[in-house]
């Protein structure tokens, strides 16, 4: 066996019962070989789990591994899309396994182990994007391209960045990607199309891989090297990254770009971009100033337990802590940031190479270069060993005796030995660099293990921190971040949200004098980032919203829709141009909505109040900008033809409860009185005018700006839908609702209601509305009819997410809200609660009042699940992942005890919900 032949060293068992478990797998090995599979098993469960998956697949490489490998690529390219995430996992487990015996035997060299990782990292990645991509291909999303185009990805690259772009990742690696694609390969019309479709297949790209499912996980892929990752789509035109790295491109990007290089898709488009960058990564002169940045980051890492100071093995960073790996990189990128723009042989990606070049041309003594590279493989070889045991991201030695005794039989060396080597190796690389750069100047700050010193390193590069004085103010502040933030209930998640707070400040002295003196904001920013990531991601692109917080009102009681009308319509009127009018709304929006949110979380407000405040706040947006939008549009067109128009708010708006992340529902109604024609500079005929109306309405809410959006509109409700033109006529609308109109059409103006416009059609609309469903519930047999049949339409075309989806399925929210709408019709309620359409049921002795509180017991118990789990984040909530103050806040809004009763409680109610339901329409029906 050619596996057999080049072992060069062999891990003792630590466990003997797992080594003779991994032996007994592999029936006929023996030798050194049998000795390599007994010492893995027996110092790694996780390899004994794979060997117990994959061992004939393995025994069948030992005798060509670099061959059977080609051979698992090659079958993964020629698998089909729907097979390709399960195929992915069994493929991950066969090159684990066999990258991880290679190492162990020294059968591969350092760079063959880490370069068969990054050659499947990038076939994993080529292919998931091939298969999402080709989905939207199928469907038409990527205008003039076709099948033929996806080895390319039309016009999509990938780079690889970090360790992955330099051909170095480690054993149980994140990859780091940028998403970019060409967008001169698409015409001016197609590109928000093309952009959507390449955003959506990056999505994917990254679930597919990223996923934990039964079968595992392929990588954990990070995207957040991007241009700005808090206001930026994972996947960028090529010109806006561009335009990102001219003007606003930090050093640590510049080293970032190093290592990067075009791993996916379209190979071509990729190398023009990073020539392009060239300019930014390597300057024309010397750039002694990358060395100030550099040991700015690195005193920043520090600022970790056990990174400062003495080297205690114990629990010692092989990455980030002193002597570890990253000082070594550090020390090599940085020699190449400063020379490698006048010396172009600097302008390689690896560490290893690196130093040979910075060696071979005087840049760094030839023993300095030689010694780093021995020690840099070495740091790296226990670095997977560290990770091979249980498959972990990690880089920290073991912290107790056990765990080194462990660690030195995967090593196949004895304890004492090994620890006396580390520490040498240790030392000598933190003396070897620290000359380099600047002796220790750590500012004490408290222990924080949990915190990650990457992200910590980049603050010093941010805007806010650029002058003298606010860096002063913040190094203040610092400890008391850093101690609330590590004692978060997840701290990494709560220190990204912080990190990207701080990214977008645009200056620091002002913010940071007001967190010195209320020291509460710390503690509101924490309490956020710990538990609300979509709350915190709005922080990370609108810092301006403490301006809010700030203000004496802050905590005081709610204001209501008029007060709040009143307020914006003031701010919009003290400004001149138009579009700065938008944008005073997003601003104002937005404060008002962080403001509901965080009373919300703080407990303030439960979720029946945070939901009708939420509609509160989109309906004097909405009243507040009509006005506005009708002005601009008839500066040009003249004023409404007719009487004018109103909006009327649909579904959960016109109910009057939204939760954080809620679309507006609405369709526009207008009078035309008979006139054909508006009157100014560039008349309209009455039917044009108003449809342009709308969709400048719908323009100025949902268009991108400075500001961001305000919200996203659906006029799906209109008569005929999609196909109906955006407004409709008052007399066009009675005539369709009294002799078109579906029932589902009827159901849903129960809850219709005005939101803006012309009054007396508002009040000519509520009228005509309460007539129509009087009318309309009569005919009982239609209603029980239509609504089991749209019930039954509903349950086929959508699933629900799983146990905790509130909304869809059998007794849950959209199912009591349709029978809801049927009572409403058969007890002639105009009412738009739901509440008055159960209790229409109750009048019309359709249900009992026993049956009436089952069913709104389960309503406001699945609403108040609905409204915090979207206002925790616009992903199927997941209790399996919830963080600590996650789940407390569900908790604490459906009063369950824990998530396994909440369970069961959500399981009954949805029952109970569902057969009062299921018998009412069979009953009913039965009787017509």
């Amino acid at each position: 066996m050619e596996f057999a032949q080049k072992i060069s060293r062999l891990p003792r068992a630590y466990d003997s019962d797992r080594g003779a478990e991994g032996r007994a797998l592999f029936e006929g090995l023996s030798g050194d070989l049998a000795k390599l599979v007994e010492g893995a098993a027996g110092c790694s469960p996780y390899l004994l789990s794979l060997m117990m998956r994959e061992a004939a697949w393995m025994a069948a490489a030992f005798d060509a591994p670099k061959a059977a490998l080609d051979a698992e690529f090659a079958r993964l390219r020629e698998v089909g899309a729907p097979d390709l995430p399960s195929e992915l996992r069994r493929a991950k487990k066969r090159v684990a396994l066999l990258t991880g015996l290679a190492d162990l035997g020294g059968v591969w060299s350092l760079e063959e182990v880490t370069g068969a990782l990054t050659n499947f990292a990038d076939l994993s990645v080529q292919l998931s994007l091939r298969a999402t991509l080709g989905a939207e291909v199928r469907r038409g999303k990527l205008p003039g391209m076709s099948l033929d185009d996806l080895e390319t990805l039309g016009g999509m690259f990938v780079l690889s960045m970090g360790k992955m772009g330099a051909y170095e990742l480690n054993y149980s690696s994140d990859i780091d990607l940028i998403c970019l694609f060409d967008e001169a390969r698409f015409e001016r019309d197609d590109f928000f199309e093309a952009r959507k479709a390449f955003i959506k297949a990056t999505r994917g790209m990254s679930a597919m891989l990223n996923d934990r499912t039964a079968e595992g996980y392929v990588f954990r892929t990070d995207l957040r090297l991007r241009p700005d990752p808090a206001v930026t789509p994972v996947c960028m035109a090529v010109e806006a990254a561009e335009r990102y790295y001219e003007s606003l491109g930090r050093t640590w990007e510049r080293a970032a770009y190093i290592k990067a290089r075009c791993g996916a898709g379209d190979q071509a488009a990729g190398e023009a971009f990073l020539e392009t960058l060239r300019p930014f990564v390597w300057r024309k002169h010397l750039d002694f100033a990358a060395i100030e940045d550099a040991h700015n980051m690195r005193l920043r890492i520090r600022e970790h337990k056990g990174l400062g100071g003495k080297i205690d093995l114990m629990g010692h960073n092989m990455k980030l802590g002193r002597g570890g790996i990253r000082e070594i990189e550090f020390f090599t990128q940085t020699r190449q940031l400063i020379s490698g723009g006048r010396d172009t042989d600097l302008r390689v990606r690896g560490t290893v190479p690196a130093l040979g070049v910075l060696a071979q041309k005087g840049w760094v003594p030839e023993d300095v270069a030689e010694t780093l590279v021995n020690h840099y493989r070495a740091h790296r070889e226990v670095e997977h060993r560290v990770q091979m045991i249980a498959d972990q991201q990690t880089h920290l030695l073991p912290t107790t005796g056990e765990g080194m005794e462990q660690l030195a039989a995967f090593m196949g060396v004895e304890r004492g030995a090994m620890e006396k080597e580390l520490t040498e190796r240790l030392e000598e690389v933190h003396a070897l660099t620290e000359g380099f750069f600047a002796p220790d100047a750590v500012s004490p700050v408290p222990d924080m293990p949990e915190l990650d010193g990457e992200v910590i390193s980049r603050w010093p590069t941010y805007a806010a921190l650029r002058s003298e004085r606010g860096t002063q103010i913040f190094n203040r502040l610092k400890p008391d971040i850093l101690s609330a933030l590590a004692k978060s209930a997840d701290p990494h998640g709560a220190l990204l949200a912080f990190d990207g707070f701080l990214a977008g400040l645009p200056a620091g002295v002002q913010l940071f004098s007001l967190f010195e003196a209320n020291p509460q904001l710390v503690n509101l920013i924490v309490d956020i980032a710990s538990t609300a990531p979509a709350l915190a991601h709005h922080l990370s692109r609108n810092a301006g919203v403490f301006d809010a917080v700030i203000g004496g009102d802050f905590f005081a009681d709610w204001k209501g829709a008029l007060a709040l009308t009143a307020e914006l319509g003031a701010r919009l009127e003290e400004e001149g141009d138009y579009e700065r009018k938008l944008d005073v709304a997003r601003r104002w929006m937005k404060e008002w909505h962080f403001r509901v949110g965080v009373h919300f979380l703080r407990g303030l407000t439960g979720a029946e109040e945070a939901g009708a405040q939420y509609a509160e706040l989109a309906e004097a947006v909405l009243r507040a900008l009509w006005p506005e939008v009708v002005a601009q549009f008839s500066a040009k067109h003249g004023p409404p033809p007719g009487k004018g128009a109103t909006v009327i708010g649909m579904g959960s708006l016109g109910a009057g409860r939204l939760t954080s992340a809620s679309d507006l529902d609405i369709i526009v109604i207008y009078d035309p009185e008979d006139v054909e024609m508006s009157e100014g500079r560039r008349p309209l005929a009455t039917r044009p005018y108003y449809a342009r109306l709308t969709q400048a309405l719908v323009t100025a809410v949902t268009a991108p700006m400075a500001e961001g959006r305000l919200y996203e509109l659906d006029m799906r409700l209109r008569p005929s839908g999609n196909k109906g033109p955006v407004a409709t006529s008052w007399p066009a609308f009675k005539a369709y609702q009294e002799g078109e109109a579906w029932l589902w059409e009827h159901l849903a103006l129960v809850r219709a209601r005005p939101i803006c416009g012309l009054e007396s059609l508002a009040q000519a609309f509520n009228a005509f509305r309460r007539q129509l469903l009087a009318e309309k519930g009569q005919d009982h047999r239609r209603t029980v009819t239509g609504v089991a049949e749209m019930r039954a339409k509903i349950a086929a075309a959508k699933a629900p997410s799983g146990p905790w989806d509130a909304k869809i399925g059998a007794g849950r929210l959209q199912d009591i809200e349709l029978f809801s709408q049927m009572g409403a019709l058969a007890g002639g309620v105009s009412n738009l609660r739901v509440q008055a359409g159960v209790k229409g049921l109750v009048s019309a002795g359709l249900i009992d009042r026993a049956q009436s509180e089952g069913l709104m017991r389960a309503y406001r118990l699945f609403w108040a699940l609905n409204l915090t789990t979207r206002f925790l984040s616009d992903k199927p909530f997941d209790a399996d992942v919830a963080s600590e103050g996650a789940t407390q806040l569900v908790l604490r809004e459906t009063g369950a005890k824990d998530l396994a009763s909440l369970q069961v409680e959500l399981q009954s109610c949805a029952a109970t919900a569902a057969d009062v339901i299921v018998a009412n329409l069979r009953g009913a029906g039965d009787e017509g």
